[in-house]
């Protein structure tokens, strides 16, 4: 069933699962965001950060587990979206525990 709260496109979901990926350190550098901003158009990116900065990391999962439970993934579709999850956190160079949760945490609602 569809959530009538649930707004964004498959793309603007990505947008948000990125962020919250650059954001599991607590620090998200320029190198993160440059490479979040290169998926979209700068007005929607800006849509959606400004909504991910109001949001608490528990919001954030809600809205994610929202998001896949709305929109019909494809395998492959899946698989870039880790793909690109792993590239977020490798661009700092550091892959920190916080970020290995995460990982874990999307991939069990990512399936």
């Amino acid at each position: 069933m569809k959530n009538n709260r649930f707004h964004w496109s498959k793309t603007e979901l990505k947008i948000y699962i990125l962020l919250l990926c650059a954001n599991a350190d607590a620090r998200v550098s320029a190198e993160e965001l440059e490479f979040i901003k290169s998926k979209i158009d700068g007005g929607t990116f800006d849509r959606v950060y400004a909504e991910f900065l109001n949001d608490d990391e528990d919001s954030c999962i809600e809205k994610i587990e929202n998001g896949i439970a709305v929109f019909d993934y494809s395998y492959k579709e899946l698989s870039q979206i880790k793909q690109e999850v792993m590239t977020v956190f490798k661009t700092d160079k550091n892959f920190l525990l916080s970020e290995d949760r995460l990982r874990q945490h999307l991939d069990n609602i990512l399936y």
